[in-house]
């Protein structure tokens, strides 16, 4: 089968053939999304091989060859040893299909600098069909799937569509209610950087749930079953208990920097976890905040409103998260004690590939900083983003090319080395777009 592969930016897709069109078109395919990640084995051998300098640059190398076998696809280098490759397809199989052409590739010698030079890569994939694509878990599939794949030493290819997860909502529901006791609930942490005056401003934990017999469950699987059954309230608890448990430790060796959570919003309505929540945070010094979504908001404004002035009024820093991914409202933006406006991965990604995201991010940024809101992007991948954010005016990055989430022990020490620093150490590029490209509708 042709491999149809559309850019994730709207470009026309590469044409299919015709039984599988006329399979979609009667509805009978749904279309899928598809993501691969490629990484480097023997970078270590090419790097003492090519010198530091010109094995840093061998990953824009393997990403334009993998461009040249996969016309249209999207190439993103993560690191100095990785890529993420997205597009779209009929099927799951056209992951497979794509993984072969990437193995066919480099199967003879990559030409650097005139000289052959064998590449040694572990690839994996996950595939989820578009109306169900959640990013998060579409990230995380992806790392699952790069982990096995390491483990194995084989291709791996995870199908991320619901109705194949397996997953007996009922079972895992009752298994959730002892999850927390039984030590399966654990946070990752991603940090946050200040551009300007490039230190971590703050962090964001993440929680995960490591199921004892099915393994990594990914949040978009859990977090709205613990919302439908009513346990979001306990899980959210424990979240922030062990958040400010984490925020303390961090304060004592060094670096007193406040930890936000993600707050569910069902909850915003909840005068008990309200009320549980400002006890907490009256008994600790730790710096913590929270991180809402607008459509939160308005679920029940007035008491959303309400309970957020509460938060704010006893120290709790206030974000709002994942900024024009829904309804956009400036009637309660502006009622908001939010401090820091965080702009919707979805607009960053394509933020150097597209005419349309980067008037919506600057905008925003206006926009926020007119209502004395710092602005935070997320899904920072690439040093050109990185450099394109800064030229806006944007205040903080958070992404991959920073850090992906890690655990606590790990994050000690991304802190204690200055890690940041080398990713956003980037000399900032010429983008060569006049004024009037900034006004353009």
């Amino acid at each position: 089968m042709s491999l149809g592969i559309p850019s994730f930016d709207r470009d026309p897709p590469l044409a299919a053939p015709a039984p599988v069109r006329d399979l979609i078109a009667q509805g009978a395919l749904a279309a899928w999304r598809l993501m691969l990640g490629v990484e480097i084995c023997n970078f270590a051998l090419l790097r003492r091989s090519l010198g530091r300098p010109r094995a840093d640059l061998l990953i824009d190398d393997v990403a334009n060859e993998v461009r040249r076998t996969l016309p249209g696809a999207h190439v993103v280098a993560v690191g100095r040893t990785a890529i993420e490759i997205g597009f779209d397809g009929a099927l799951p199989s056209d992951a497979n299909e794509a993984i072969d052409r990437i193995t066919a590739r480099f199967a003879s010698p990559l030409d650097i600098d005139g000289e052959p030079y064998a590449i040694e890569f572990v690839v994996a994939g996950a595939a989820i069909p578009s109306h169900e694509c959640d990013e998060v878990r579409f990230a995380e599939g992806l790392e699952a799937a790069l982990a096995e794949a390491r483990s194995a030493q084989k291709t791996v290819v995870h199908d991320l569509s619901r109705a194949d997860s397996g997953y007996d909502r009922t079972s895992l529901m009752r298994d959730l209610s002892a999850a927390i006791g039984n030590g399966e609930i654990f946070l990752q942490y991603q940090p946050k950087v200040h551009l300007r005056r490039q230190e971590i401003v703050s962090i964001e934990a993440l929680v995960r749930w490591h199921h004892p017999q099915r393994g990594l469950i990914f949040p978009g699987d859990f977090i709205p079953l613990a919302e439908s059954s009513g346990k979001i309230g306990a899980l959210t608890i424990w979240t922030i208990q062990q958040a400010i448990l984490d925020q303390q430790l961090l304060a004592m060796s060094g670096h007193d920097i406040p930890i936000f959570v993600n707050i569910s919003g069902v909850l915003l309505a909840d005068a008990d976890f309200v009320d549980a929540v400002c006890v907490m945070k009256r008994e600790t010094s730790a710096k913590i905040g929270f991180e809402i979504t607008e459509t939160a908001v308005i679920r029940d404004p007035d008491s959303a409103i309400r309970h957020l002035r509460m938060f704010d009024d006893i120290g709790i820093t206030l974000a709002i998260d994942d900024y024009g991914a829904g309804l956009s409202s400036l009637a309660y933006l502006k009622q908001l004690p939010a401090r820091e406006l965080k702009i919707d991965k979805m607009f960053v990604l394509e933020l150097t590939s597209s005419n349309r995201d980067p008037l919506i991010v600057r905008s925003t940024i206006d926009l926020a900083h007119a209502l004395d809101m710092e602005v935070t992007a997320e899904g920072v991948e690439t040093p050109a983003a990185l450099a394109l954010l800064g030229v806006m005016g944007c205040d903080v990055a958070q992404g991959f090319l920073i850090s992906r989430p890690i655990a606590f022990p790990a994050l000690k020490q991304f802190l204690d080395e200055d890690r940041h620093l080398s990713a956003t150490a980037v000399t900032r590029p010429s983008f060569g777009r006049p004024e009037s490209f900034w006004k353009r509708a």
